[in-house]
């Protein structure tokens, strides 16, 4: 989308004040501008129309409030809340309920000979093939070597994650709102230029016509300002269209239908210090940190010992005496100990995994940092740009109405075409087009770098 491109309002004042960067300068002729362009942005903005101003400060929460996407904060957080509740039920009692019938192909037998041995009344009760079990187990944590508290850590480390790269996405929409509120208040200033325009044509074509009557000037002098004057009219039309495609595009970003009308208050902001970055990037890096580091906790506490209490009961055939080959009831009850040692086994490549993980986040917020000091630089660089245009633009549009005036004068006198005449005029209005694309374009540029640093 070209900034070049946009087309904006009728209450921006046709001379947009000069905006500088607030930064030192020893140069007094320098310093003396300064003052000049601060008393002219004050005087111009009194004689601003007293009424209700949209401000980029109220385009940006709009903006925000609006996007689809806000609503994935209440979402994550949500889920964080259940996973939570989750995680902490570790602690409540497990209970686990079998059941279970088999048949067996043999069954154990007690390989001695009684009537051999002289007791002959004597038989050794044997194992049926058929056997049914039905349980319940409760078992009790009592130390799990901090699995679920490191699991709870995790589970937040990673909601926080996920806000953050939420807080990335929608702090691009501001840039999107840039885009089109200067390109809204661009056209305003244009558009007033252009009236301004079409103002100095129709006065040049009253004269020109009664120089006709006079005999000091021809119908195609008057026909060459009527078509330039027919041009402007024609521009203006296209950017009127053009602005109230971009108030509805802006409109559709806030949530809100914006009158065709609408008033966007001249914003202003000082060139900032680049040593305060606080781009929601730097905190969704520190908070995958965060979750690597959480997770190195929960490699910790799976290397520990678990120690809990557990009760079985059931019923089945047979029960805990084997030798009673009938259904009965049975309990257990004790303490377990239990152990997990392969997880040494990957303990080492695990952390590994962790630290390479930790040194790419960080390699990402050298990268960011890098750009972004990259993208001050070419800031800065456009800034000074338009100042240095400013410099000059009120010397060339001086100069350029001299030149519109003298050529008034010849036209007066017969000397001058109205072709002549329309040139020098369009020329007059290009420097002070020029002057409004450099103002806005310095304001654009002072609120991308901005944008760039966040602050």
């Amino acid at each position: 989308m070209s900034f070049n491109s946009f087309v904006p309002s009728k209450h921006l004042l046709t001379f947009i004040p000069t905006i500088l960067p607030e930064h030192k300068d020893d140069n007094p002729q320098h310093l003396c501008a300064m003052k000049k362009t601060i008393i002219s942005l004050f005087s111009l903005l009194c004689l601003l129309p007293c009424r209700a101003q949209l401000t980029i400060e109220d385009c940006y929460r709009q903006a925000e409030s609006n996007y689809p996407l806000i609503r994935q904060y209440e979402l994550i957080e949500k889920t964080k809340e259940y996973n939570l509740e989750n995680a902490a039920r570790g602690y409540l009692p497990q209970v686990a309920f079998s059941a279970q019938a088999t048949y067996q192909s043999d069954v154990t037998h007690i390989p001695i000979d009684l009537n051999a041995l002289g007791f002959p009344d004597v038989e050794i009760p044997s194992l049926s093939r058929d056997q049914y079990k039905a349980e319940i187990s409760l078992n009790q944590t009592i130390w799990d070597g901090g699995t679920i508290s490191s699991r709870r850590k995790t589970l937040r480390a990673q909601a926080d994650v996920e806000q953050r790269d939420l807080d990335v996405s929608l702090y691009a929409l501001r840039d999107r709102v840039n885009q089109l509120y200067f390109g809204i208040l661009l056209t305003d200033a244009r558009l007033r230029q252009n009236k301004v325009l079409q103002d100095e044509l129709q006065r040049h074509c009253t004269q020109v016509a009664s120089y006709i009557d006079n005999g000091i000037a021809s119908q195609s002098d008057l026909d060459a300002l009527r078509v330039d004057l027919l041009g402007a009219r024609q521009d203006e039309a296209q950017l009127r269209h053009t602005r109230r495609a971009y108030v509805l595009m802006l409109g559709k970003f806030m949530g809100r239908e914006l009158p065709e009308d609408v008033a966007l208050a001249l914003p202003y902001t000082g060139r900032s210090s680049f040593k305060a970055n606080h781009r929601p990037e730097l905190s969704l890096f520190d908070a995958q940190i965060r979750s690597l580091h959480a997770q190195d906790g929960q490699l910790t506490a799976g290397l520990m010992p678990r120690f809990s209490l557990f009760a079985t009961g059931g019923y089945g055939k047979p029960g805990l005496d084997m030798f009673e080959d009938k259904f009965q009831l049975y309990g257990m009850a004790g303490v377990r100990l239990s152990w997990n040692i392969s997880n040494f086994y990957t303990r080492k490549n695990d952390r590994r995994k962790i630290k390479a993980g930790i040194q790419t986040v960080e390699t990402r917020r050298e990268t960011f940092l890098f750009n972004t000091a990259l993208d001050v630089a070419q800031r800065d660089a456009d800034i000074d740009r338009y100042e240095e245009q400013l410099k000059y633009d009120d010397e060339i549009i001086a100069l350029r109405r001299s030149v519109c005036q003298a050529s008034e004068v010849k036209m007066a006198n017969g000397t001058l075409s109205g072709t002549d005449l329309t040139r020098d005029i369009h020329a007059e209005q290009a420097a002070i087009q020029d002057k409004i694309v450099h103002e806005i374009s310095l304001l654009k540029a002072l609120y991308d770098r901005k944008y760039v640093t966040n602050n």
